[in-house]
């Protein structure tokens, strides 16, 4: 009989090209991602639930407005946004849905960055 309630599976691995990895690796890490490399052309932070962002110095520049391949999820929304805009990054206001609140916020070196609330079922 299974007595872990968790998913069998969890995303392992998310990767991002950026042009300055030090102040992207600043970003996630002011937020609420936890330190486990950080070299100064590669690091690597984990999120809740163990899955890890890989960031990479990009061979290029970065267009910026372009979204990252990936939304986050927060327990708390409000103090999300209030703690984003504390440390005076670019938001949109918070929009209220029926499955998810979200926004968006502009990372320092312009990727857009969704922000959703939870809705996790159980542990995770």
């Amino acid at each position: 009989m299974k007595t872990d309630e968790r998913p069998d599976m969890a995303v392992g691995h998310i990767s991002l090209a950026v042009s300055d990895v030090a102040k992207e690796f600043a970003f996630f890490s002011r937020h609420g991602m936890r330190e486990i490399l950080n070299r100064p052309d590669f690091a690597i932070l984990e999120l809740r639930g163990g899955t890890h962002l890989v960031l990479r110095q990009a061979d290029g520049p970065i267009k910026a407005g372009i979204q990252t391949p990936f939304d986050l999820m927060v327990d708390d929304i409000d103090v999300a946004y209030d703690r984003f805009n504390d440390d005076g990054l670019q938001t949109t206001p918070i929009s209220r849905g029926s499955i998810h609140d979200h926004f968006l916020v502009t990372s320092p070196t312009g990727y857009i960055v969704p922000i959703n609330s939870s809705h996790v079922a159980g542990p995770v």
